[in-house]
């Protein structure tokens, strides 16, 4: 037998599993391809932003009295190391803007939270590291960006599609909007930044509303991540549509991240010719080529506290997310009779003061002819229009209330894709079984009874440690053809 340990809570959980489980870890079962040596990336960033892509450089578009506004990604992505992108990029774009005569009172700093909490002063510190924070932080000029300001919020149109766009005034007006972005693996659409950083950074719920739901997740097209689902054209149309309506496009500097969060390569330019560049690159580090066979258990761990914040791991609703977002990402590895084994406190912590209204939306799945996740939809827009919610959202750092629904639409994504899903070790299981999953008290009790029920006596298993402390990846089959999708939403190809 072979003893593994996987996050629980906050600490781990061990399980005995047969010698012959498989285990994958981002960056360490397969290398990264290599990052941009620490001395060597003052070099890098001034190379890419000598030669954008498809635009001008910055000193070209902007002269004394311009008014410039960064993008920035929230706490959620991008590593906070005095090295990371977010920092690097930033001061070397601002370098470049007051070569050209722009004027420090000119620049305005947004923070792309969408429907995420607002920063605090305490994550705006961590975001642009001491130097640039007492720099513009105290002068105001750092700022959370608020879908619910309507003195901020301009209308300018729906898509084509007829999708509404509503986006930030601040980079609106701006004469040059420059978007800070990070190219990592993600469930929606393949990857965050570039357009999606725009379409769902600083926009407001009803456009969001036009992509994150169920009509656009829980179609073939999503399901494995690839970069041709429809959500990610909607991305692409949302933020063209604020180009239009700008007259102007987006300046972007993107980076290619690693599982530590360094730089593998840095991209400038327009988003639309800049993205598939980069998407090229990422494509190496995150669409791994590895597997031999499909698994019919995944087994991983999850933590109290990630991506979201603490209390994802304990939060019935935001574990679902979770556990989702896993199987979009290993879904071209999954047999079809594929259960999931995951430990999770599952305590019935659902950080009130982060998510105030998910308890609510708890308690509402469980009663009414609430049979299934995507039945909850219809309630989307009575918790987005909740104005102590709303309240909440604008000055109390909590989630807007519709980011709960987005994740819902997500949630729903790890039954239609499943067999069953064991959690273990719940401290609370009724939290779990009202999510419609199974309970048990260990790894080695889970797996007994999925051999009984779903998967017979020798099963393909997948260990996956680490699978909420490392920068993710989308695991492929080793032979592309047995893939379902390939990274650009194309079936069975290469």
């Amino acid at each position: 037998m072979k003893q593994l340990d996987f996050e629980y809570g906050q600490g781990t959980m061990s399980a005995m599993l047969p010698d012959n489980t498989d285990v994958f870890i981002p960056g360490v079962t397969v290398e990264d391809p290599p990052c941009i040596p620490q001395e060597q990336l003052e070099a890098a960033y001034l190379e890419s932003l000598a030669h954008p892509i498809g635009m001008p450089r910055v000193s070209e578009l902007v002269h004394r009295g311009s008014k410039v506004v960064f993008v920035v990604p929230d706490r959620v992505k991008g590593g906070e190391q005095p090295t990371c992108h977010r920092k690097l990029s930033i001061r070397y774009i601002l370098n470049e803007l007051y070569a050209a005569g722009v004027e420090k009172k000119d620049i305005l700093f947004i923070i792309s939270n969408g429907l995420h909490p607002r920063s605090t002063n305490k994550d705006a510190l961590a975001l642009f590291g001491k130097e640039l924070y007492d720099e513009f932080w105290p002068t105001g000029q750092i700022i959370s960006h608020d879908s619910e300001d309507p003195e901020h919020m301009v209308d300018v149109g729906p898509t084509d599609r007829g999708d509404p766009v509503r986006m930030n005034k601040y980079v609106y007006e701006a004469d040059l909007p420059i978007l800070i972005g990070h190219v990592m693996g993600n469930p929606y659409g393949g990857y965050s930044g570039g357009y999606k950083h725009s379409s769902c950074g600083i926009t407001d719920w009803r456009s969001i509303a036009s992509h994150h739901v169920p009509s656009v997740m829980h179609r073939d097209d999503f399901t494995p991540v690839n970069g041709g689902s429809l959500m990610r054209t909607k991305f692409d149309e949302i933020s063209m549509k604020m180009e239009e309506a700008m007259g102007h496009p987006f300046f972007c500097c993107d980076a290619v991240l690693d599982s530590k969060a360094r730089q593998i390569a840095i991209f400038s330019g327009y988003a639309k010719e800049m993205m598939p560049l980069s998407w090229q690159v990422a494509d190496k580090r995150t669409y791994v080529h590895w597997a031999e066979k499909k698994y019919d258990v995944l087994v991983f761990g999850m933590p109290q506290k990630f991506h979201y914040g603490d209390g994802m791991g304990t939060n019935p609703i935001m574990m679902m997310q979770a556990l989702s977002a896993q199987v979009l990402r290993f879904k071209r590895v999954m047999s079809d009779r594929c259960v999931i084994i995951c430990s999770s406190l599952c305590n019935g912590f659902f950080n009130d003061d982060k998510w105030p209204y998910l308890r609510e939306v708890y308690e509402w799945f469980q009663r009414d002819q609430m049979n299934e996740l995507p039945d909850m939809d219809r309630l989307g827009e009575y918790f987005a229009t909740n104005e102590e919610y709303i309240r909440k959202y604008r000055y109390a750092n909590a989630f807007h209330p519709f980011h709960g629904f987005s994740m819902m639409s997500c949630a729903h994504i790890a039954e239609m894709n499943t067999s069953a899903i064991y959690i273990v070790g719940a401290e609370n299981p009724g939290y779990a079984r009202g999510m419609g999953l199974k309970t048990r008290a260990t790894f080695e009790d889970a797996l007994e009874d999925a051999k009984k029920k779903f998967v017979g006596d020798e099963p393909n298993i997948l260990a996956l440690p680490l699978t909420f402390k490392t920068a993710a990846v989308h695991l492929c089959m080793k032979d592309p053809a047995l893939d379902p999708m390939d990274a650009y939403g194309r079936k069975g190809k290469a």
